[in-house]
């Protein structure tokens, strides 16, 4: 049989086992904020998920990092081989109203052919993905063929940096020829999907001011100077009506070079309303217009604004108001400058009254490099396991581990893939992961592991 033949044999037979560790995960709260969850839930899921790498016949470890979480580290040594190393992480968002869901979300439920819970994708499914890939090779060649390392983190939903600052203190424990970075997924079920891509990001507080107190509409209306209004005019001048960012002397007009994201399909992933088309840029819409808004060009977005709610509603012209704006741009943009030339923009674009802009949080952007060995070896693995060729996408998330492994290993291979899908709604009531995606990607991961050590799929075997 081959190589192929085997660990797809294997990796079948050990889907029920994948759906229990899975369970088992699940069943840990393990949201990083003490102020929600127990912080036993994460030391739970630390414990759980350390136990069950060791199975594997890796030597593992917790290891607290600098922000108080817990990460699993685990190794197979082999001196003279290729470095593998997997990443992703325990860690999950809130559950959120319970009410929203269909079931519990701590409970792993099956329905309709998919699993139901929190983190069952994002990123707990991708734990098992792995831990099923690394069982299917041991099973089929008795023995890991190269060294692989391993490590699920603590504290990645909370972006408290965690892991990013342990990887910068003991960059040896990072250190590979390949990383799979294990925290996205397929642009569709069943399409292997390399995200090459991550977002630069950076968000500010803009802050208008123009009276010492609100002053009452029906007296002061009209010649007062109204903070909401202004702040509104300046926030509407980001962007054009065509959804294209404006900000002035900010380069707005990159083409995606990777898959296009076809607007039906974005309108079902985005659950727009009927009669709602997705926003395309400017000139006429093409296939990839809105790949080029979603990771070519950078995008403002309103995330919030201090105004009275309208259950406080008074007639009266305020005086102050206030937003948080985050601006997204594509890896090759310099965030530092694109976040001073946003701040610029508002000033500017401020009919009166005094501004403030403050940053607040500030990454920078990811971009695979994708010619070499351990990539072409992955597309191989993807197009075996998955029997389409893969694509590339881009994300708008960012994930500040990858920067940091970029610069403190430049050789390495980056890679970022996982068992999500649109399907998924990841972060949102009703997570969910399609088992098949867990299999088809524990395959690949399973092939890439030999594929590294000079095994290809198609190469003959005994039987193990």
């Amino acid at each position: 049989m081959t190589l192929h033949d085997l660990l797809a044999q294997a990796v079948d037979d050990l889907l029920p086992r994948a759906r229990s560790d899975l369970a088992h995960l699940v069943a840990c709260r393990s949201v990083f904020d003490r102020a929600i969850e127990p912080v036993s839930q994460c030391v739970a899921a630390a414990s759980l998920t350390e136990s069950l790498f060791s199975e594997t016949g890796l030597a593992t470890s917790t290891m607290r990092t600098p922000d108080g979480s817990l990460a699993v580290i685990a190794r197979h040594r082999m001196k003279g081989r290729p470095r593998i190393l997997f990443y992703t992480h325990h860690d999950v968002v809130p559950a959120g109203a319970l009410s929203d869901w269909d079931g519990n979300p701590w409970v792993l439920t099956e329905r309709d052919g998919r699993w139901y819970g929190r983190g069952a994708a994002d990123c707990k499914g991708n734990i098992v993905a792995i831990l099923t890939a690394l069982r299917a090779v041991r099973e089929v060649l008795g023995r890991l063929p190269t060294e692989v390392g391993v490590v699920v983190e603590g504290s990645e939903e909370q972006s408290s940096g965690g892991m990013e600052a342990l990887a910068r203190e003991r960059p040896k424990l990072v250190r590979a020829d390949a990383i799979v970075i294990a925290d996205t997924g397929n642009v569709a079920l069943g399409q292997p999907t390399f995200t090459t891509s991550l977002r630069g990001t950076g968000s500010v507080r803009f802050t208008v001011e123009t009276m010492a107190a609100p002053a009452h509409s029906g007296k002061y209306g009209g010649a007062a100077p109204d903070a909401l209004q202004a702040l509104v005019t300046a926030l509407a001048s980001l962007r054009a009506s065509d959804g294209s960012t404006t900000i002035d002397g900010l380069e707005a007009d990159g083409v995606w070079p990777g898959a296009p994201y076809a607007a039906d399909l974005f309108a079902q992933d985005a659950a727009l309303l009927d009669g709602v088309a997705p926003l395309a840029g400017p000139g006429d819409p093409h296939d990839g217009a809105i790949a080029d808004l979603l990771w070519a060009r950078p995008a403002a977005t309103v995330l919030a604004i201090d105004a009275p709610p309208l259950a406080q509603v008074t007639a009266a012209v305020q005086g102050r108001a206030r937003a948080i704006v985050n601006l997204r741009v594509p890896p090759h943009m310099d965030v530092v400058e694109a976040q001073r030339l946003l701040g610029e923009h508002l000033e500017r674009h401020t009919p009166y009254g005094r501004t403030e802009i403050r940053s607040l949080s500030l990454g920078r952007g990811f971009a695979a490099r994708t010619d070499g060995p351990a990539y072409d070896s992955m597309r191989r693995a993807m197009r075996a396991a998955f029997g389409r060729e893969p694509v590339t996408t881009g994300q708008g998330g960012s994930i500040p581990l990858a920067v940091a492994l970029q610069e403190l290993h430049s050789r390495a291979e980056i890679m970022l893939l996982g068992v999500e899908e649109p399907l998924c709604r990841i972060h949102a009531p009703n997570e969910s992961v399609d088992p098949g995606e867990i299999q088809r990607t524990a395959l690949a991961m399973a092939l890439f592991v030999c594929s590294m050590a000079g095994l290809e799929p198609g190469d003959d075997l005994p039987d193990p």
